[in-house]
């Protein structure tokens, strides 16, 4: 069974209630979350008791907090590797205008 730490562990980027956070950390501690909102700046915290009664919906986690329930999805970045990138400036064609 997957769980919203499980989640967490892996994962590069977080989408909270439609905003997106590259800037988060996970620990024994909680979660933590700091995002720009347009020019407003949010932060987000969450306890370890918080994150074990997370439900999965969907692709979607639903985390209780003081301020209400937030919406959480865990994203895993995409990285080109090296060898990719080797790969495809060896097949460009030489003569390419």
């Amino acid at each position: 069974m997957t769980t919203l730490s499980h989640a967490l562990e892996s994962c590069d980027m977080l989408l909270v209630d439609g905003l997106h956070a590259f800037d988060f950390t996970f620990d024994k501690s909680g979660l933590s979350i700091e995002l720009m909102d347009g020019r407003a700046l949010k932060k987000y915290k969450f306890s370890p008791e918080q994150i074990g009664a997370a439900r999965l919906e969907g692709t979607d986690w639903l985390i209780a907090a003081e301020t209400g329930e937030h919406r959480l999805v865990c994203i895993d970045a995409i990285r080109a590797s090296e060898e990719d990138d080797d790969d495809a400036s060896a097949e460009e064609p030489a003569d390419r205008q």
